[in-house]
């Protein structure tokens, strides 16, 4: 075996979720029509506990909720003048980029601008691809007589298509980024010290809060061995949600409060989307893996395995804006939002990857192999499973025993609906919620959109569906039948 897995070399951890997510529809099924009695218990027990875990995840979303607006109200840059090492701290700000046309790239540059740490202490790094070669260089030309002069550096780099051993798409791009950089901060900056660099990895269209750096400088300047940790923002897929289609804004917002209740248990917390690192970490790992689609969150765990279980995730709770997904009509924008849904649940190729590095590593401690494990599995399983159960297969042992005389048969429906009726306050505090976090309404929406916004709601069941479920068994089951996934750039339009 080499150092890093490849796809293929563990065929059997990489059917493993989808040979569960399978077996239990197909489990499901049958005992529906051989033994429904026995799948209408299980039925009423997964939906109680699922229950439990929607107002107990609801106490989590709340608690983040409230450290978000607590950690906003503060003058993080004034903080920073009680820590004498905050000047000396260089921040890398890597955006690859494809495609996307210059006014989006403009805005993430001037929002960087814009913020409240010294611009004098950014590095900016604009990565373009060689298959946009063209295009590119004209973005890279305004940018540098727009900002050139505003930042510390504003680096270019152009990434070659067809390297050996890699997949097109962020990670092999950002890979070439962190390797140039390097080179170029080796050449130019030789006395600049690893330690005193932070790389935020930014989607292009990046909207940072204005105190992002400030607050993330000083987490890493008081945080116990800031180098081995990561550190995750709040994600909010807002630059464009008064615009968008109702189940891509259930679907942006459902990802934001799932993020919300992570960060609050740093313990089981991953990277995601947007986020920053340590430069000293990145050295060590060699940068992001160039043959995967699932960058984000493969290279928090790369430096977990590279410094032996010693690292962790650091929660900021200050948010990154990004868009959500867009289309020339609604139905091109349902089918992004497939798309994108479908690449984050291939996240699930980090089972056979932690598989084959927890065999390897003896000196991990055996809980923390169990709990990361465990959590994945379960993780991805319950985002295949959990709303076909409940919405679909829940009813089907009930329409086949129709017409039975035993008394809990009898109850059940009555049981679930009620269980159901409970579960809707986890969605009402979502969609009041929701109405917090929406960016100032644009003058073209009219002023009573806010109202659709609170109503939308009551499609999340169809959208947990169909763009949950759906898109993880998509990927499970490719995962499954060895058909790997490539990287798709969701579109960005201004």
């Amino acid at each position: 075996m080499t150092d890093q897995y490849q796809y293929g070399q563990s065929r059997f951890w990489e059917m493993f979720p989808g040979l569960l997510v399978w077996g239990t529809f197909t489990f499901a099924l049958l005992l529906s029509f051989l033994a429904p009695l026995w799948v209408i218990v299980f039925i009423l027990i997964f939906d109680l506990l699922w229950l439990y875990r929607v107002l107990y995840f609801n106490i989590f979303v709340l608690i983040s909720w409230k450290r978000h607006r607590d950690t906003a109200s503060i003058d993080w840059q004034a903080k920073l003048a009680e820590l004498p090492q905050a000047k000396d701290m260089i921040h890398l700000v890597f955006l690859p980029t494809y495609k996307e046309g210059y006014p989006i790239i403009q805005e993430t540059l001037r929002s960087l601008r814009e913020n409240r740490f010294p611009n004098k202490q950014l590095m900016i790094v604009l990565g373009g691809e060689e298959g946009d070669a063209e295009a590119f260089a004209r973005h890279a030309l305004r940018a540098k007589k727009e900002f050139g002069n505003v930042f510390k550096e504003l680096i270019v780099t152009v990434h070659p298509k067809g390297l050996v051993g890699e997949i097109p798409g962020k990670g092999s791009n950002l890979n070439w980024m962190g390797h140039q950089v390097e080179t170029f901060l080796q050449t130019n900056y030789p006395d600049l010290k690893d330690e005193e660099v932070i790389v935020s990895s930014f989607d292009i269209d990046t909207i940072a809060h204005p105190q992002y750096f400030s607050y993330l400088t000083y987490l890493y300047c008081t945080t116990q061995s800031p180098t081995r940790s990561s550190y995750q923002p709040i994600a909010l897929f807002s630059n464009n949600i008064w615009r968008a289609s109702a189940p891509v804004r259930i679907a942006a917002f459902g990802t934001t409060f799932w993020l919300f209740g992570e960060l609050t248990r740093p313990d089981r917390l991953w990277t995601f989307s947007s986020h920053s690192m340590p430069w000293k970490m990145l050295r060590d790992v060699r940068f992001w893996q160039k043959d995967i689609v699932s960058e984000d969150s493969r290279i928090f765990m790369q430096a977990f395995l590279h410094y032996h279980g010693d690292y962790r995730v650091t929660p900021l709770f200050l948010p990154v804006s990004m868009d959500a997904v867009s289309g020339k009509n609604y139905w091109e924008s349902l089918k992004g939002l497939y798309v994108q849904m479908r690449r984050w649940a291939w996240g699930v190729e980090h089972l056979p990857y932690l598989v084959h590095g927890f065999r390897k590593d003896k000196q991990i401690p055996r809980w923390k192999k169990v709990k990361y494990f465990f959590n994945h599995v379960e993780g991805m399983y319950t985002w295949a499973t959990a709303p076909i159960t409940m919405f679909v297969l829940g009813w089907l042992p009930l329409w086949v025993a129709k017409g039975e005389t035993n008394a809990l048969i009898q109850a059940a429906p009555f049981t679930l609906e009620q269980i159901m009726q409970w579960a809707m306050i986890g969605v009402f505090i979502s969609a009041v919620m929701s109405l917090t976090l929406l960016p100032r309404r644009p003058q073209e929406v009219r002023s009573h959109a806010w109202i659709v916004m609170l109503f939308q709601w009551i499609l999340l069941p169809v959208t947990f569906i169909l763009f949950g479920s759906f898109p993880a068994i998509d990927a499970q089951t490719r995962l499954m039948l060895g058909k790997y996934l490539g990287f798709h750039v969701t579109k960005k339009a201004r």
